[in-house]
């Protein structure tokens, strides 16, 4: 048998990762590096489970796609898992960030200093404003917009941020796509098509409010119709006013294909 490679093992392991543990993984990693930094050398299921906010056994399936498994009475290795996790997100190499849109948002984002230290350094910045172009913002001048494709190739940009509005998103990622992106967020409020090999994750602030809306008025439901359920107790012959709760399954943007075009509507 030949042997496998540690980058075939992981490039195998990281197919069987469903998308929902995919972003358990990276909170675990963000409460690991904390962890690290205050120099922790062990935790339990039970307390990273507690500190991202999941149960144990979910925790513990999700650390079985790495092959991690921990030791009775003593719990995981952090900086082992640290190291696992970075692989399997890969994110032992750096990727490279352009930001198009430098308005409120836009400027932020140039300005996070959070981006270098996780392997998201911010390389290139561009906007339409003849007022910003040659401006430098978080230590990066702005270039124009119709640089996009040349810039992008010759820095090497790998992930690109859309915070432009919804009329002028497309147009900017068809450019990124020209440049070489392959990954890109979208914060505007617009489905982008994309080629297949992209990929594209969409970030609505309104809609993740009206999602918590939907929550807060379901509790409130719920609690309306525990009271009610306990003034009828014991009133026989009463109909019960309880239905199943409908957890649905929103926050992430199905995929298909468009029209047989070889693109991917996202």
């Amino acid at each position: 048998m030949p042997a496998v490679s540690d980058a075939e093992d992981t490039a195998v392991r990281a197919k069987q990762i469903p998308e929902a543990a995919v972003a358990r993984l990276a909170v675990y990693l963000r409460i690991l590096s904390g962890l690290a930094e205050q120099g922790t050398t062990a935790v339990s299921s039970e307390e990273l489970s507690a500190a991202a906010g999941v149960n144990s056994a979910k925790l513990r399936k999700d650390l079985s796609y790495l092959g991690s498994y921990g030791t009775r009475g003593v719990g995981y290795e952090v900086q082992v898992l640290v190291s696992q996790i970075e692989r399997i997100l890969g994110l032992t190499r750096q990727h490279r960030v352009a930001v198009v849109g430098i308005g409120n948002l836009g400027h932020a984002l140039a300005n996070y200093g959070g981006f270098p230290g996780r392997g998201f350094p911010v390389e290139a910045l561009f906007d339409l404003d003849p007022d910003l172009i040659g401006v430098p913002v978080g230590g990066l001048p702005v270039s124009h917009m119709d640089d996009i494709p040349r810039v992008c190739s010759e820095r090497e940009i790998s992930v690109g941020i859309i915070a432009t509005p919804p009329t002028a998103a497309q147009s900017v990622c068809d450019r990124l796509v020209a440049g070489g992106v392959q990954c890109i967020l979208n914060f505007a409020p617009v489905v982008l098509q994309v080629p297949a090999h992209v990929e594209v994750r969409k970030v609505d602030l309104a809609v993740e409010l009206q999602i918590l809306s939907f929550h807060v008025a379901r509790r409130a439901d719920s609690a309306a119709s525990a009271g009610s359920a306990g003034e009828n107790q014991g009133n026989a012959g009463l109909p019960g006013t309880g239905g199943a709760a409908d957890n649905g399954s929103g926050g992430r943007n199905g995929a298909g294909t468009d029209g047989g075009l070889g693109m991917v509507v996202r």
